[in-house]
């Protein structure tokens, strides 16, 4: 009642004694990026890989002899004599820090730490951007011609995805789509009564069409309620696509990415140089294809 004397301590007075357990900074746009993960990664030592490939496989000759006969063809492997070359690219950013702050306010949270977390984040997200729409290595500019479809019209069906493993037969790894393209991809399943079955990899689910797992990635752009589904085969053994880094950087801390302290200025602001050295390479044609128009929904807004 109004006016009554307090019995006891209140909430908000109590607050004031407690410590609140405080969480790291969280950012929305942080993704597993699968395709990393995914892909082979190959080590490049002097920054550039090349792509050594047979001017015309089909003039290699062999026979298969009748009995007794010894009459052999005579035949060798050309080479092209211009073979593509791919240098890393980088993905860069300097990231600045006042002394102070990372002085006073790094209890419980080391802010430094905290803020290369974040800007490292940043850059790996760049990075899978980069390695599928760069416009000089990305496996969308990779593609072929030959190896591009379209849909019918409508969202990707089981028969759209069919024709794409007939561009892509030779052992293919993993469908790379936008989360929309799988949603609209499992719906179509659905209403045609063949649900697509699940399997785990790297602890996560993934939904599969004729056992090849279906990757979600958010860096396929979605123009006008369109996008693309790619399939690829991954490693060079198998002529396939394989990502490129550069090995042994100064301050490495993972595959091509690299923190170097840069010293503190006369504002006593600190700063780092984060660097990643990354590129993608397809080694034949047909380790890529890439289904063209497909529709992810009416019901949503894109840019």
């Amino acid at each position: 009642m109004a006016g009554e004397a307090q019995t006891a301590l209140g909430d908000i007075a109590a607050r004031q004694l407690a410590n609140a357990t405080k969480t790291v900074p969280q950012m929305s746009s942080i993704t597993p990026r699968w395709l990393v993960h995914f892909l082979n990664w190959v080590p490049v030592e002097a920054g550039i890989y090349r792509v050594n490939k047979v001017r015309d496989a089909d003039s290699v000759e062999v026979t298969c002899s009748v009995r007794d006969e010894r009459v052999l063809p005579q035949t060798f492997v050309d080479y092209i004599e211009n073979p593509r070359e791919y240098l890393l690219s980088a993905v860069q950013t300097v990231l600045d820090i006042h002394t102070r702050v990372s002085d006073l306010y790094s209890v419980p949270h080391n802010q430094i730490k905290e803020q290369l977390r974040l800007t490292i984040e940043t850059v790996k997200e760049r990075q899978e951007s980069e390695l599928i729409n760069n416009k000089e290595y990305g496996l969308l500019a990779h593609a072929a011609a030959s190896q591009k479809i379209k849909t019918r019209g409508g969202p990707p069906t089981p028969d759209d995805l069919d024709e794409l493993i007939s561009k892509v037969w030779k052992e293919p790894a993993f469908f790379l789509a936008h989360p929309l393209a799988i949603a609209a991809f499992g719906r179509e399943c659905t209403r045609r009564g063949v649900p697509p079955p699940t399997v785990t990899l790297f602890g996560s689910p993934f939904i599969t069409w004729r056992g090849i797992p279906l990757i979600p990635s958010d860096k396929l752009e979605v123009k006008g309620g369109k996008t693309n589904i790619l399939l690829i085969r991954t490693g060079e053994a198998k002529q396939g696509v394989v990502g490129l880094f550069q090995p042994g950087l100064p301050g490495e801390l993972s595959k091509g990415l690299s923190v170097r302290f840069m010293g503190i200025n006369d504002q006593a602001i600190a700063s780092y140089l984060v660097s990643l050295y990354c590129s993608l390479a397809v080694l034949t044609d047909d380790a890529l294809g890439v289904l063209e128009n497909v529709e992810v929904g009416k019901y949503h807004v894109y840019s």
